[in-house]
């Protein structure tokens, strides 16, 4: 009988036992790819929109003449330099990184079909993040324990740029979209993002 009285005492107490260190054991949430993604473009989506560095060459410039973001206003005596200047139109879709309105084209002879200029688009939208793969624990600098890296994509948001621009966007040499890797942590028991690069 006292046995059996121990038996009893010692299954209860290994159970209320077992029932505490489940109660105190918090599982690990899962960082999936989509809530990584999330994360990223909440941060992408908090910065101020950004316009898109647009490479122009031979093509594109000829591509923004048919599209009247700019006309020709002096041809120079080498017949391969001349002056552009933006439209009505051309301003509403690009502003020149050294301001003004003037394009000057100086290719560096007539069959200088590489030679390029930077118009950079409409400030208005934000980068967007995707296809994050990858998700691994990683020692993330300046947090303790360990973290979460992944790596995804960076792309320009061409969202309301007008098409013609979407096509001189899309010509050879330019860069749309970027390779990149992100940092997470836990924080009172979520992810958080730590950092991108």
């Amino acid at each position: 009988m006292k046995s059996s009285l121990q038996l009893r005492s010692f299954v209860c107490l290994a159970a209320v036992s077992a029932g505490l260190v489940v109660a105190g054991c918090k599982s690990t949430p899962d960082l999936t790819a989509s809530n990584a993604q999330a994360l990223i473009q909440a941060k992408y989506d908090a910065q101020p929109a950004a316009g898109v560095n647009v490479r122009v060459d031979d093509l594109g410039m000829r591509q923004g003449l048919d599209a009247k973001y700019w006309n020709r206003t002096k041809m120079y005596p080498n017949k391969f330099w001349a002056d552009f200047q933006l439209t009505p139109d051309g301003k509403k879709a690009v502003t020149l990184p050294g301001g003004g309105d003037v394009i000057q084209w100086r290719p560096e002879s007539a069959e200088d079909k590489s030679y390029s200029i930077i118009v950079v688009t409409a400030a208005t939208n934000h980068r967007k993040a995707h296809d994050v793969t990858n998700i691994r624990d990683e020692a993330v600098p300046g947090v303790d324990g360990m973290g979460k890296a992944g790596d995804y994509t960076e792309s320009v948001n061409m969202d309301g740029v007008p098409a013609p621009l979407q096509g001189i966007a899309h010509n050879t040499g330019n860069k749309l979209s970027s390779k990149h890797t992100a940092d997470f942590a836990l924080d009172n028991g979520a992810w958080k993002l730590v950092s991108t690069n």
